[in-house]
């Protein structure tokens, strides 16, 4: 009785704290012996898009239901805009500048520095598009972004396709992939010579060249995510070291370049999206569900400006 009553207090501690689960050794020298899964903001409808602010040293994140952008700095949470046009990704440009998708508002937005709201893209070959989930930014000033159907009902489609997008500094937008089901979450390698996107609803990652031209080529299954566990690919970050941390069944599966499941980061809430954070970019931030949590990496993340 007693041996259950351990065995069963140790499963309510993951449940609640979470866990490293591990495919490789290599999967256990990526976080310091102490790292521990924090729950740092709870009390939330859906969250999604979180990154960085370097400058405020703040979390930004969104509660997409609520239509809420949001800033955890200090232990605190405080709201940055409200209405958002249901916001979902986040991401800041070479200037400083957030950028975001729109899902309710079907359209790729920036705030200015001096808080004006500048729309960048809303409409693709004059009709509008689906409903923009996640996007990042090139080192060039190029905005990509992926475009599934999400936040509209099936009647209100106008796009023949769930496509990935191509925003030039120049405004130029261009479809870069097409044949998605529902393309979500996005992130360049470290040099930028790569593109990986997820695929919700197929369970998986593609990765793509990335032209001269930023255009997307010689494209390839990177890692299959079907297996018979609660969770999607959804949002995903890459590390300095060139490893991809994605949403994925069961929390965030840890990826190398050659797409081997190196180990998972147990949640205890349905993961969406993930962020590096802190002044030296070695913490991970999780939006789940209802709560954000984050946990101490020995790698650090890719700065987004």
């Amino acid at each position: 009785m007693l041996q259950s009553l351990k065995q069963f207090k140790r499963q309510i501690k993951r449940q609640l704290t979470g866990d490293l689960i591990a495919k490789s050794p290599q999967f256990k020298t990526l976080f310091p012996k102490s790292a521990r899964l924090e729950q740092v903001a709870t009390g939330f409808q859906f969250l999604e898009g979180p990154v960085w602010n370097a400058t405020e040293q703040a979390l930004y994140f969104v509660d997409i239901p609520a239509s809420k952008i949001l800033k955890l700095k200090n232990g605190e949470v405080s709201v940055v805009r409200h209405p958002s046009g249901k916001a979902n990704g986040l991401t800041y440009d070479r200037q400083g500048r957030l950028t975001m998708c729109e899902e309710g508002a079907r359209q790729i937005t920036r705030i200015e520095l001096d808080g004006f709201i500048t729309v960048l893209a809303d409409r693709f070959q004059g009709k509008p598009l689906n409903s923009p989930n996640d996007l990042v930014v090139k080192s060039d000033g190029a905005i990509y972004f992926t475009d599934p159907p999400y936040g509209i009902k099936a009647e209100q489609q106008e796009q023949p396709i769930q496509g990935v997008y191509r925003l030039s500094p120049e405004g130029e937008l261009t479809v870069v992939a097409t044949d998605f089901e529902t393309p979500n979450g996005l992130a360049f390698s470290p040099d930028e010579r790569l593109l990986y996107i997820d695929d919700s609803s197929r369970r998986h990652i593609r990765v793509f060249e990335v032209q001269p031209d930023g255009s997307l080529g010689n494209d390839r299954l990177f890692c299959s995510m079907d297996v018979p566990k609660a969770g999607l690919p959804d949002g995903l970050k890459v590390d300095a070291e060139g490893r991809i941390y994605s949403t994925a069944p069961g929390g965030i599966w840890v990826l190398d370049p050659q797409g081997e499941h190196l180990g998972t980061i147990v949640i205890p809430d349905a993961p969406s999206n993930c962020a590096w954070g802190d002044a030296d970019h070695q913490t991970l931030y999780i939006t789940a569900q209802h709560s954000v949590y984050k946990i101490r990496v020995n790698v650090p993340g890719l700065s987004v400006h």
